[in-house]
């Protein structure tokens, strides 16, 4: 998978960069380096990479502010980003994966790790342009609206189904009640924003079966999240 891919790297440390590049390199990525954002927008307008990795902190824009942007236009707004920094507080993480990031790095961290990162969010990419979402031992087959856990069917109502869809297209990703309601029950209908904890709790109560990992996240005073790391 990895041979063709192109991967932009946006970072001004002159010490990380070729350590990240000859990583990704050695995995068989074409790699793209620039050491800001001013440069990286002008790389991304001549090439579109397959993926992107921004440090948070690069100037002139940040990658936090790159990250806003290319998520704003319809051309570049579904390349895969991972967002590197050393803001590792789960407050960061949010606003970092709101900002758009598909996936959140903290430094220091292993080439390896980081290649392995690269490779899970280019197949999870791979999955979304076919006609199964996957999440863990989570499917989706869009086509026949059924979803699976583990092999085994799972019966969801239409909101539910509505409501996993989405957050297995953005894991990692804290959505907000609102933004629920605008993707989930369409923008301009007027529902309590209370009734998505309601339908969360019957999505999750229809997943979570024979005692295994609940993956949707309640994020305090943010919303919910399908994410691998927590229990919650």
């Amino acid at each position: 998978m990895s041979a063709t891919k192109r991967i932009l790297v946006v970072e001004d440390d002159k010490a990380l960069m070729p350590i990240i590049s000859y990583n990704l390199q050695k995995s068989g990525f074409i790699v793209r380096e620039a050491i800001n954002g001013d440069e990286a927008l002008l790389l991304i307008k001549e090439e579109l990479p397959d993926l992107a990795i921004l440090d948070w902190m690069v100037p002139s824009p940040s990658g936090l502010e790159i990250c806003k942007i290319l998520r704003r236009k319809k051309e570049t707004s579904s390349i895969p980003i991972i967002l590197l920094t050393a803001k590792g507080e789960e407050e960061d993480r949010i606003r970092g994966l709101n900002s758009g990031a598909d996936d959140y790095v903290t430094k220091p961290f292993s080439p390896a790790e980081l290649v392995a990162r690269i490779n899970a969010l280019l197949r999870r990419v791979n999955h979304s342009h076919s006609n199964t979402i996957e999440f863990e031992d989570i499917s989706i087959d869009v086509n026949k609206h059924k979803v699976f856990r583990g092999g085994k069917k799972i019966h969801l109502g239409p909101t539910e189904y509505k409501l996993l869809k989405h957050l297995m297209e953005n894991p990692g990703r804290v959505f907000s009640r609102d933004n629920l309601l605008d993707k989930v029950w369409g923008h301009g209908i007027y529902v309590e924003s209370r009734t998505v904890d309601t339908h969360i709790r019957r999505l999750r109560k229809a997943i979570n079966i024979d005692g295994t990992k609940n993956y949707i996240r309640t994020v305090r005073s943010a919303g919910y999240s399908i994410d691998n790391e927590w229990k919650i």
